[in-house]
């Protein structure tokens, strides 16, 4: 079993996390903290070894927690579920080790999703002793679209960062095909309209998304993209 803490100062939220971890085989809640100072004190005796951490806490800051667990070696994980989406803030979150970053609001199924990729990722590196590259790797592109999985090294150019692709294609996915703007996509996950635009016109080239041009009857015409299925 996945020793699991959740460190949620929201007790609608903390219980609606614990509810969705209680669905899933494999994992054991060990602690609902609602402050870092509770979490801190469970973790002197109890092995936790899985956090899913809020950013923003009542005069605390789950990025500075998880700074903070680094620095004392701590051996956890965390996955991050908060309603931050600044790239600058998911930069630093996996900058920092995170190994998922979930914004709110989501679906149980994209929760399931990180919690079975980490459980496959924490067995297979209890496991073995040594990991090939392909084996690592499998972990490593689950954020990738499958079918570049196996050119990572050459799918993502210069000045092309993976985490701020995955905050713009996670929102493509959510238009569940549903063709958008570069400025409502902009604004749904945080990120500047330019460089939305920037990595929009990446993942034209890429084949990942189609692009139609709208003539209105007045102004410029717009440009608006759907995920390619």
């Amino acid at each position: 079993m996945i020793n699991v803490m959740i460190l949620e100062d929201d007790p609608m939220v903390r219980e609606i996390n614990s509810r969705f971890l209680r669905k899933l085989d494999h994992f054991r809640l060990v602690k609902a903290a609602a402050s870092i100072a509770e979490a801190q004190e469970f973790m002197t005796d109890y092995k936790v070894d899985l956090i899913l951490l809020d950013i923003y806490l009542p005069k605390e800051n789950g990025i500075d927690f998880l700074k903070w667990l680094r620095k004392e070696e701590t051996e956890v994980d965390v996955i991050f579920i908060t309603a931050d989406k600044t790239s600058g803030m998911i930069q630093e979150a996996f900058r920092y080790g995170a190994v998922d970053y979930l914004i709110k609001p989501f679906t149980f199924e994209r929760f399931k999703e990180s919690l079975i990729n980490y459980e496959e990722m924490y067995h297979s590196i209890h496991s073995l002793d040594v990991m090939e590259q392909n084996v690592l790797d499998k972990y490593i592109s689950k954020n990738i679209p499958a079918d570049d999985s196996e050119n990572m090294g050459s799918y993502f150019e210069k000045g092309i960062n993976k985490y701020t692709y995955k905050v713009i294609w996670d929102e493509i996915v959510n238009l569940t095909g549903q063709f958008a703007t570069a400025e409502e996509i902009a604004e749904k996950s945080g990120v500047a309209r330019v460089t939305v635009r920037k990595y929009l016109e990446f993942m034209e080239k890429r084949g990942k998304v189609e692009k139609m041009i709208e003539y209105g009857k007045i102004g410029r015409p717009q440009h608006k993209y759907r995920r390619i299925y």
